[in-house]
């Protein structure tokens, strides 16, 4: 049984372009539901963000945390033990890194276990991060993926 589910979706107007991320954080009667938007990133950025954003909410160390998530990219990448071998080989040629690396300093702090859902299948609470993560995207205070921008400057001539 869970203590603490939580919802997470990520979302890119563009890949790469104007980003966001949703989530929705449940224990007993408390619920939060968070929206934070980016100015230039990409989808998996988002959605990889939403589920390290979660887990670093959570003040408390060792409960059981039940993530749902529409991303193959992260659930395989955790689940099928990739990163965790990505880690091992210093994450050559790998994307992303900034973000796995903060990701594995706060995954075993908590008991996390995945479980993915169809994204837009009717899934309520999927639907709601969905919106959320759009709407992060769309707002008019977003934030800078300095990690993501740095990595990805072009020249201007």
């Amino acid at each position: 049984m869970a203590d603490i589910i939580v919802y997470t979706d990520g979302s890119a107007k563009g890949n790469p372009g104007k980003g966001g991320y949703g989530i929705v954080i449940m224990s007993g009667k408390y619920r939060k539901d968070i929206s934070v938007g980016y100015r230039l990133t990409t989808n998996n950025r988002m959605e990889l963000l939403a589920v390290i954003v979660a887990l670093e909410m959570i003040k408390q160390p060792n409960n059981n945390v039940m993530i749902f998530s529409d991303s193959k990219y992260v659930i395989d990448s955790i689940e099928k033990k990739w990163v965790f071998n990505w880690q091992k080989k210093g994450f050559k040629g790998k994307k992303n890194v900034d973000l796995w690396k903060r990701f594995l300093k706060i995954y075993p702090s908590q008991k996390v276990t995945f479980t993915w859902v169809k994204g837009h299948a009717g899934n309520l609470l999927n639907e709601r991060v969905d919106s959320l993560a759009v709407e992060g995207a769309e707002s008019n205070n977003l934030l800078v993926d300095e990690q993501y921008e740095t990595l990805n400057k072009t020249p201007l001539f």
